[in-house]
């Protein structure tokens, strides 16, 4: 019973010939170098028909979605320069913007089916854009940055200290045992958590990927010294005396009488308004002033 219910279900699937409907590639990686042409290939079953929808959609690397091939024709952005066939999209040049994920989509009346397409366009590295300072202190942390915008594949990076290379892992050769740097091959930096004068040297960063020759930064002398301590105390031992002195010079002048002393303060004249007391005035309804000062 339990066989023949599977033979019925996996003759219903064919009778139906829902498990046809499918979209393959013959390439799901393709590399091409900048400026050359490329090929994506799409190939439907012969079940979604003759009259079978196909669209491209582009997703780049930054995750942002837009369409290639829309109502059978080239988008705006792609006229020109990409062309569509039967199972195939074609670029007659690529640019690095073109680095990404294409999606080849397939639909009919009843059923959609798709596959996905990576373009990787070649680009050589470029001469790198590192970050490397010239003094710092024994105990800080330090961070050398080397970063490359211009190659595809993304670059991965080797830092040089006086020429020779830095291994990822210092601590595994006996030559770095006592180093404590840190490197991170894919975006570039070394990062001392806490540097020594050891590390003092000239450092330099190679950019490579397997689209062009390998590309280095010119060389920066770093040099780490300890911090002075001894004159920082000295420092503060100066300026101690220095306001020690001050304080000392106006408690003496202050003694001595140099310092000017405050102005006694005189009391003001008042000033009583007195009314006059002629009938005659008020009478006229005139009012006259006349002022007397009593001091």
């Amino acid at each position: 019973m339990f066989v023949s219910g599977l033979v019925s279900v996996f003759l219903f699937f064919h009778a139906t010939g829902v498990e046809a409907f499918m979209v393959t590639t013959k390439n799901p990686n393709v590399r091409a170098k900048e400026n050359e042409g490329a090929d994506l290939y799409c190939t439907p079953s012969a079940d979604f028909g003759a009259d079978a929808r196909v669209e491209w959609k582009f997703r780049d690397m930054k995750g942002s979605t837009t369409y290639v091939i829309f109502d059978g024709k080239p988008t705006t952005l792609y006229e020109g320069r990409v062309t569509k066939f039967d199972g195939m999209l074609r670029f007659s040049k690529v640019t690095r913007k073109d680095n990404g994920q294409y999606q080849c989509e397939v639909s009919n009346k009843q059923y959609v089916g798709d596959v996905n397409v990576n373009l990787t366009v070649l680009v050589p590295p470029s001469v790198p854009m590192c970050r490397i300072p010239t003094s710092v202190t024994t105990g800080h942390r330090v961070l050398l940055s080397c970063h490359d915008a211009e190659g595809s594949p993304s670059p991965t990076y080797k830092w040089y200290k006086d020429k020779t290379p830095l291994p990822e892992n210092p601590s595994q050769f006996p030559a770095f045992k006592n180093y404590t740097y840190k490197i991170n091959p894919l975006n570039g930096n070394l990062e001392f958590p806490s540097a020594l004068v050891i590390d003092t040297g000239d450092y330099s960063c190679e950019a490579m990927n397997d689209a062009g020759p390998v590309q280095r930064c010119q060389a920066v002398r770093m040099e780490v010294r300890n911090i002075n301590t001894g004159g920082i105390v000295a420092g503060v031992i100066v300026a101690l005396l220095a306001l020690a002195l001050l304080c000392f010079g106006l408690w003496y002048a202050h003694r001595k009488g140099y310092m000017p002393k405050k102005s006694e303060s005189k009391p003001k004249p008042s000033v009583v308004y007195q009314p006059s007391s002629e009938s005659g005035d008020e009478e006229d309804g005139e009012f006259r002033q006349k002022s007397s000062f009593v001091v």
